[in-house]
């Protein structure tokens, strides 16, 4: 694989919250520890706005998400409010770096065409979290090989691997996978966790890029939107694990240069189930209306799980 992007630039970090609801107290957890880490490195924080999911993205939200997060005491000096030389910061505005790097994917054979689960290719926009990991593709539209990854036999899958980008060709109902190296181990290390191993169509399968629609996956546009804007240490939730290996894959194939990561552990609620957009009496906005002081929930147990 590529070295590590980290390894010769100057340290840059992001938080990455995606407004389909009010941000709770385990995402300020997770980003206090971004924002720490890029403070002891004198490096830059970004805020990146990621409403791919246009059904589910509302304006309010993505408001609401800057005036808790600024409340709780984050400072970043680049994103969607405030600018900066990676602009836009917001995903919708990012289409065409999608579509080129798509492009590549589909110039490389790294990709095949799909008319599977139509459920499974909505829930690609979205982070996967453990409990709604998608199971192993049983590859029914995967094409064979034809002498190196991802390069379609012959036949009709050559003539349809013609990606659905912009509008237009939404008739055609392809949405677009990955093909994953069966059997290859994918190893990084965490710099929480240590060494982390994951084997290519044993933990996870091949999963979905592109949508129909014309809209990448969480997958595909964290990776194009991380290397775009420079970002050298990637600071998430331990359930986005699994997800590093999808995109060292997704890395190596585009010829992007590698992050370090970082997955910090989860918050969860009294039941010990991980905290969603679901817990209102956890959220920020929550917490600002009912008064505790953003030092006062810093100090909290709950915060120091």
């Amino acid at each position: 694989m590529s070295p590590s992007a980290s390894s010769s630039r100057v340290y840059r970090g992001r938080l990455a919250p995606s407004p389909t609801g009010y941000l709770h107290l385990g995402h300020a957890r997770t980003f206090w520890v971004a924002q720490q880490r890029a403070q002891a490195r004198g490096g830059i924080l970004v805020l990146r706005n990621e409403d791919l999911d246009r059904d589910r993205c509302r304006p309010e939200f993505v408001s609401a998400m800057i005036e808790d997060l600024r409340w709780f005491g984050f400072h970043w000096q680049e994103g969607p409010d405030c600018g900066g030389p990676f602009a836009p910061y917001s995903q919708q505005a990012r289409s065409k770096s999608y579509q080129a790097a798509f492009a590549i994917l589909r110039d490389g054979g790294f990709v095949y065409p799909c008319g599977c689960s139509r459920r499974d290719v909505q829930r690609a926009l979205q982070a996967p979290h453990p409990a709604e990991e998608e199971p192993i593709y049983p590859g029914t539209c995967r094409p064979a090989l034809r002498g190196r990854l991802g390069l379609p036999d012959s036949g009709q899958h050559e003539t349809v691997l013609q990606p659905p980008l912009g509008t237009g060709h939404h008739e055609l109902k392809w949405n677009w996978r990955f093909r994953t190296p069966d059997g290859q181990a994918i190893s990084f290390v965490d710099g929480r966790l240590g060494p982390q191993s994951f084997v290519a169509g044993k933990d996870f399968g091949d999963f979905v890029v592109w949508r129909h629609d014309g809209v990448p996956s969480y997958q595909l546009a964290v990776v194009v939107d991380d290397a775009a804007m420079q970002i050298t240490e990637v600071v998430r939730g331990a359930d986005l694990l699994i997800s590093t290996a999808r995109q060292q894959l997704l890395y190596r194939a585009l010829g992007l240069p590698l992050p370090s990561f970082y997955h910090c552990p989860l918050l969860v609620d009294e039941r010990g189930v991980r905290l969603a957009k679901r817990h209102d009496a956890l959220s920020l906005r929550t917490f600002r209306a009912q008064g505790p002081s953003p030092e006062a929930l810093r100090a909290s147990a709950v915060f120091s799980q």
